[in-house]
């Protein structure tokens, strides 16, 4: 097979790195590999090499540790940093491999990232003015660390091309089935997605992931106007009740609100209403109508547009998907 048949994806192995995500990956795309074999029947389909990258000692650069291709000669196109165990990775255990990563890019890599894994990837300092996306649990950590990203945690996988970002901690799956739909095409990745009973990509991160408001922001008068909304999940969201509560006047205490949580009170209100709608649609068997009226929503047909909106599903699919 010619040496362009051939596309190397390399595995990061960095610390703390999840090592079930890296054997998960380099399973998927060996599936990958052997579907495509029984789907040709004229040339030969181009074959997906996995390599694992690894530095031998503090202070040196990765290298391979293990290839399915042992030998051969030839670069990566693609560089994953999975995902994490723990905390995410410090700037400066982080620093060396981003340095690596960043030299790699400029010649011509695709980088990719799953779940705290794009903290890596965020020291290389390519993702400044980037869409990319992370956990949904690590937004508040990655924002502050990475100002100049443009994150989006509502989705789960985010294709820039040269960058790519997956982010929930399972998402190397959708991360995997991508690749394999960009190499090897769309009738393989579906049937690999098939035989591993996984959805093919296309699913969003905010189907999964709670409302985390922030709350870490030493404004005390916003954070008791925030504990007072979440007692009462949101239903009353008077200008002038909020204000009295913080202690501030109209125009000063929203534009604090917003400062401290990124949201104005009206889309901080509709997230804590439609969080709880989530959980009584998965746990109850109320009318969607009757749900809508239980989060202070008098028109069900203004709840299913705001609860679209925020979710990405209906309330109805979201109850078909999740019910427990």
């Amino acid at each position: 097979m010619a040496k362009s048949d051939v596309i190397e994806i390399a595995l990061v192995l960095y610390p703390g790195a999840q090592m079930s995500a890296v054997l998960g990956m380099t399973d998927l795309f060996e599936l990958a590999n052997r579907t495509a074999g029984r789907k040709s029947h004229d040339t030969p389909p181009p074959r997906l090499r996995v390599s694992h990258w690894q530095s031998a000692q503090q202070g040196h650069v990765p290298t391979r540790v293990f290839d399915t291709h042992a030998g051969e000669p030839g670069f990566p196109e693609v560089y994953i940093v999975p995902p994490a165990l723990g905390d995410p990775i410090s700037p400066e255990e982080a620093a060396l491999v981003a340095g690596w990563l960043r030299e790699r890019h400029g010649r011509g890599g695709v980088l990719a990232s799953v779940c705290a894994g794009a903290f890596v990837l965020g020291e290389t300092g390519l993702l400044a003015g980037r869409v990319v996306t992370t956990n949904w649990v690590y937004d508040e950590a990655f924002r502050a660390r990475f100002p100049k990203a443009k994150l989006d945690t509502d989705r789960l996988l985010i294709d820039d091309g040269d960058i790519i970002t997956a982010g929930s901690l399972m998402a190397w799956t959708d991360l995997g089935l991508k690749l394999v739909d960009r190499f090897l095409g769309p009738t393989v990745m579906v049937e690999t997605a098939r035989v591993l009973a996984l959805d093919p990509p296309g699913r969003e991160q905010r189907y999964y992931s709670a409302f985390a408001p922030r709350l870490s922001h030493g404004d005390a008068a916003i954070l008791k106007v925030q504990h007072w909304l979440q007692a009462s999940e949101g239903k009353d969201l008077n200008l002038a009740t909020l204000a009295a509560l913080a202690g501030l006047e109209e125009r000063t205490f929203l534009r604090r609100f917003q400062k401290a949580t990124g949201l104005t009170t009206t889309e901080y209100g509709q997230r804590l209403r439609v969080g709880k709608a989530r959980e009584l649609l998965q746990f109850t068997t109320q009318s969607v109508d009757k749900v809508a009226w239980d989060v202070g929503y008098g028109d069900p047909g203004s709840f299913r547009k705001i609860f679209m909106r925020i979710v990405g599903l209906t309330p109805s699919d979201y109850r078909a998907r999740f019910r427990a």
